[in-house]
């Protein structure tokens, strides 16, 4: 066989970090089509070659599946997931070129160890870690599958294993999206009952420091809240005639970020708080006329907590921010008032808060649901932007529509949404944690935990269990733009495969920065024997109960 030992995992993860698989960019294409071509050659899908496909997504993107079947009649089948796209390179700075060139980047970074931070200097002396990007996130998770499908292609396990690879991961997950379908099919046509869902996504750390093992019988869900804040126009040398957008978002910005209301704690685990990932204002050129518009968005990560109970303490936020505002613009102007001797009682602005649903039924009760759905429709076939940014359009020209309203604060929601799953309450998942635990501390002298809920964001949260997805998924369809124009993003994640879910990776550092690496002993050594143990007790796992 020939990805089994370290050195050939690590020859067949440089192979796939060389391809540049941005998200979105052609190299995502081109390296399920490489790995197609790498497995179509081997003998197993030579003799089953329909047991190897891809599927297209709607831009052109294609997953992966390949099914390597049991000889006997057994319909148990494991799903071992992964994505194969990586974030940009820009923080790589002046190492952009080497950036998927590991063995290169590697051999940089060492010439150049005084450039680094000391944790990272530290790790290049062992001469244990790879770096690249991709190398933790998660390249190294589909080389470990495909070293677990080539061991079912020499039949070492009783029963089958679905290798799965998708697109699109760190943007919207199209690819699993799109793979629920796909794996629905699969199992329809081939007779198959999938026991297990095991991703290999790296294990991320919890605090700064910390050197512990994680498992996970779950996925944070996430949801992406945005702000359009909408001011009032005035020339730079009226100040207090207008209401200046970014100082809205200034102070908005002030008490949404690593807000600690916004986190949530169950059990010992605790979700990172909330962190913008846009922030601007929505001037299309330069002029002296203050902006009127401004948006921000917040990365805002969940376990229980519902989509609704979230926007509530949303919305406390924006209150709070009013009031400041509105103290702000008062304070200010007295100030300015005595100083040229004129002290009068102005600028007073009182700032409207709405939520999407609200500020729609506003526009139409002024100007009626055609005129508001000719206006949506129009932008949805003249759309040039992205989703976030699109979704930032389609609130901007309902506040043009209510301009009486302004100053307003208005929360909506964008793609994407990953629901919270956890597979804690399924035996075979927890189980399987508990025994790997002991295998790691028996055979490696290794400690590890299991965690509830992966805190990375992965994949798993569009087929593991989420008991709130239905009512989360009708709360955002009130707040989402997108929803009011007939998208079918928030339909689509109303699925009836739902498949115990467990994510055993290896162990890396820096995921989405300039320094992501790979620790090559625990990831390639030890690892590929604990994998293979997880699936043998997997498999077997109804005759042990």
């Amino acid at each position: 066989m020939k990805w089994q030992t370290k050195d050939q995992l690590k020859e067949l993860l440089c192979n796939l970090l060389q391809y540049e698989s941005i998200s979105g960019q052609k190299d995502e294409r081109a390296i399920i089509e490489y790995i197609y071509h790498l497995l179509k050659s081997e003998q197993y899908f030579q003799e089953h070659p329909h047991h190897l496909q891809t599927d297209p997504l709607e831009d052109g993107r294609q997953l992966l599946t390949a099914l390597v079947k049991k000889n006997t009649n057994t319909k148990k089948t494991i799903i071992l997931l992964s994505h194969i796209d990586v974030v940009d390179i820009e923080d790589y700075g002046s190492f952009k070129n080497l950036a998927f060139h590991p063995l290169e980047l590697t051999e940089e970074l060492t010439e150049q160890k005084d450039l680094l931070p000391q944790e990272v200097q530290d790790d290049l002396k062992t001469g244990d870690w790879l770096f690249g990007r991709g190398s933790m996130d998660m390249k190294a998770g589909t080389t470990l599958h495909l070293s677990m499908l080539e061991r079912a292609m020499n039949d070492e396990w009783d029963g089958n294993i679905l290798l799965l690879a998708v697109p699109d991961e760190e943007v919207n997950s199209a690819g699993m999206i799109k793979a629920i379908s796909t794996l629905n099919r699969i199992q329809e046509e081939e007779g198959l009952e999938y026991t297990l869902c095991l991703n290999s996504e790296p294990m991320f750390r919890q605090y700064p420091n910390d050197n512990n093992i994680y498992m996970y019988t779950g996925s944070l869900g996430k949801i992406l809240p945005g702000f359009l804040c909408y001011g009032k126009e005035t020339h730079v040398g009226e100040p207090f005639h207008g209401l200046n957008a970014n100082l809205m978002i200034s102070y908005l910005n002030t008490h949404l970020e690593l807000n600690e209301t916004l986190m949530e704690k169950v059990g010992d685990e605790v979700t990172p708080p909330p962190i913008s990932l846009m922030n601007r204002d929505l001037k299309d050129h330069y002029s002296v006329q203050t902006p009127v518009t401004a948006v921000s968005m917040y990365n805002v990560l969940m376990m229980e907590q519902s989509v609704h109970e979230i926007s509530k303490k949303l919305i406390r936020i924006m209150e709070k921010t009013k009031d400041q505002i509105e103290d702000h613009m008062r304070r200010q102007a007295s100030y300015f008032s005595k100083a040229i001797g004129e002290e009068k009682d102005f600028a007073k602005f009182n700032v409207s808060i709405l939520d999407y649903d609200s500020l729609y039924q506003e526009a139409v009760k002024r100007h009626g649901e055609d005129e508001v759905e000719r206006r949506l429709n129009l932008l949805f076939h003249e759309r040039e932007q992205g989703d976030r940014d699109f979704s930032t359009l389609l609130v901007q020209d309902l506040a043009y529509l209510c301009k009486d309203l302004a100053p307003m604060m208005v929360l909506f929601y964008s793609p994407p949404f990953y629901p919270a799953v956890s597979s804690r309450s399924d035996a075979i998942v927890t189980d399987l944690c508990d025994h790997v635990t002991q295998y790691m501390k028996d055979k490696y002298q290794l400690n590890a935990k299991t965690m509830n809920y992966f805190n990375g964001i992965s994949d798993l949260s569009f087929i593991g269990h989420d008991p709130h997805k239905y009512d989360n998924i009708k709360e955002l369809s009130r707040h989402m733009p997108f929803e009011q124009i007939g998208s079918s993003f928030l339909d689509s994640l109303k699925t009836d495969l739902e498949v115990p879910s467990a994510n055993i990776g290896p162990l890396g550092k820096d995921a989405h920065q300039w320094t992501e690496r790979l620790e090559m002993n625990f990831s390639f050594g030890q690892l590929p024997d604990i994998l293979s143990d997880a699936l043998h007790y997997a498999f077997n796992y109804s005759d042990l109960s």
